[in-house]
């Protein structure tokens, strides 16, 4: 798939808060960023943002800083809501479920990562669609969203316009979905080849 003359690069954003998990959002920066910088000519590319731009920690300390803030990202195609602790507080944020449902008007694709779908159920957005989350949170997700159909045992779901993956690491299999969906599965075979991702547990 080659950019066309008049086609605008399209644009992932990873959206970044304060103790976000850190594997939720850097696990599908990885193979995002390698799929778009080696193969630019697909016609996308990916960015973080927060609220306000500034500087923020992640769950486990890692100091991010995003390259934008709400104003100043670009229109996005594709969003990417992570989870982690900072997720408990948007539960309760009235303004920032609002911002969630707005992001569901406009951008053609949401998706989210561990407990980040809790606040994509609690903005309304799961109603009776298939869903996952970390493994600890699905009777949390079930209670936000009873009508939702919880699939505990699957790794992401994709139900068109939005999908959710399960918890950490999980964000990396639901990216290279991604890339098998924008841009073909030889290409998402090419990105799990070039970031050495075979994970075989041996404990």
């Amino acid at each position: 798939m080659i950019l066309g003359e008049n086609e605008r690069v399209k644009v992932i954003g990873i959206l970044l808060f304060e103790e976000f998990e850190e594997l939720d959002a850097i696990g599908p920066w990885e193979v995002l960023a390698y799929w778009t910088r080696r193969f630019p000519d697909d016609g996308w590319q990916v960015t973080t943002f927060s609220q306000d731009g500034r500087p923020l920690t992640a769950a486990k300390g890692l100091v991010v800083h995003p390259a934008h803030s709400y104003a100043t990202a670009p229109p996005l195609d594709v969003l990417i809501y992570p989870g982690g602790q900072g997720t408990r507080a948007h539960l309760r944020d009235e303004a920032r479920l609002e911002w969630v449902r707005e992001q569901r008007a406009r951008v053609p694709l949401m998706t989210s990562v561990c407990t980040g779908s809790l606040v994509f159920a609690r903005a309304g957005l799961l109603a009776g669609r298939p869903a996952t989350t970390h493994w600890a949170s699905l009777e949390q997700l079930r209670e936000l969203e009873p009508t939702v159909i919880a699939r505990p045992d699957d790794r992401f779901v994709d139900d068109g316009d939005l999908i959710t993956a399960a918890g950490i690491s999980a964000g990396i299999d639901m990216a290279l979905h991604l890339v098998a969906r924008l841009a073909g599965v030889e290409r998402a075979r090419a990105v799990r080849r070039g970031i050495q991702y075979d994970p075989r547990p041996s404990v």
